[in-house]
């Protein structure tokens, strides 16, 4: 189902997390405090959205992590409705595609509740101080997907090639110690499917 992602917090604190990643090791938000950028990235195996992007999105990490930028991707699908998205599945996801960066698994959904989290993919990006500057689309591509298009411009919008020209022009700012555009176009994607319960009331 395609979701646009809820107005953002702006200026909140990242919350802390200590979640495995694919190799059964657990990262922490405070692992990353170096880094004067921060990037977390709401994703998972199965998506036309993150399918889209997820090749790109690996080299754009690849490209700005020697300016400072640290990017974290966490999965936070309940498998239920798409097995491919269980845990077991993910070093292999990630092995595919060449992920340069920590892919996390939040089990219980606890983390993506308290990021906001709506869809997959969606992008939370946070200055040195680690609060919200960004949290919109990649870019203003589109998957061709069976989903109807939205009058006037999704259709075109799939026929545009994958840039990352939206997180970069913020990434670019706060890197620079400049201000984020405050027009962020929300990120589009799938649902996260959430656990019985878990369901929040921006979903």
């Amino acid at each position: 189902m395609l979701k646009l992602s809820q107005q953002r917090d702006y200026g909140k604190r990242a919350p802390d997390f200590a979640l495995p990643d694919t190799a059964g090791e657990i990262r922490t938000l405070g692992e990353f405090a170096n880094s004067p950028a921060l990037l977390v990235a709401f994703i998972c195996n199965h998506c036309p959205f993150v399918l889209h992007l997820i090749h790109h999105l690996a080299e754009f990490a690849r490209v700005n992590a020697p300016r400072g930028l640290q990017v974290v991707a966490i999965s936070s699908n309940d498998p239920s409705d798409f097995p491919e998205d269980a845990c077991e599945h993910m070093p292999a996801f990630a092995k595919k595609h060449d992920l340069p960066f920590p892919y996390l698994h939040d089990a219980s959904q606890e983390v993506a509740l308290a990021f906001g989290a709506i869809c997959t993919p969606d992008f939370f990006l946070y200055d040195e101080k680690r609060r919200l500057v960004y949290c919109g689309q990649y870019d203003s591509s589109r998957p061709q997907t069976g989903h109807p298009p939205l009058p006037g411009t999704e259709m075109a919008r799939r026929t545009l090639p994958v840039t990352g020209e939206d997180m970069q022009k913020a990434v670019d700012a706060v890197l620079s110690g400049e201000t984020v555009a405050e027009h962020q176009q929300p990120s589009a994607g799938c649902s996260i499917t959430w656990k019985p319960g878990n369901n929040p009331s921006w979903a």
